[in-house]
């Protein structure tokens, strides 16, 4: 149930959302939680790393399920994506930074080229 203006701002954000701002969405919110397991691994809080790594591999299965595979750059994206789950779960087990660091990095550069590919002005320059 939705109690508080930024819950009905949240919702309201993302069923206005057009799908490139969904993902783009998805990314920040992958990024956040990966960034605060990282920050909770590194401050020895088991419970809130482990939550946090979850949040970001669930984010990664929206990611995955949200590919559209008539197109050849979704099977390479799969892959990817399969691999950064592999490293998220690796990071949690081990509470090791450097897999989650690595997938970091990852949905970094992802988020960067789904804000050029979304950017209409870009687009009507080329």
């Amino acid at each position: 149930m939705i109690t508080t203006p930024h819950q009905k701002y949240q919702q309201s954000s993302v069923q206005t959302a057009s799908p490139g701002k969904l993902i783009i969405m998805l990314y920040d919110g992958a990024i956040r939680f990966v960034k605060q397991g990282i920050d909770a691994i590194e401050h020895k809080n088991i419970a809130s790393a482990n939550e946090n790594l979850i949040k970001a591999q669930n984010i990664v299965h929206e990611l995955v399920a949200s590919l559209d595979f008539k197109y050849e750059i979704s099977n390479g994206l799969a892959l990817l994506y399969e691999y950064m789950l592999h490293r998220l779960i690796e990071s949690n087990v081990r509470k090791d930074i450097v897999p989650a660091s690595e997938v970091l990095s990852y949905l970094t550069d992802l988020k960067a080229a789904w804000l050029q590919a979304s950017n209409p002005a870009l687009q009507s320059k080329e």
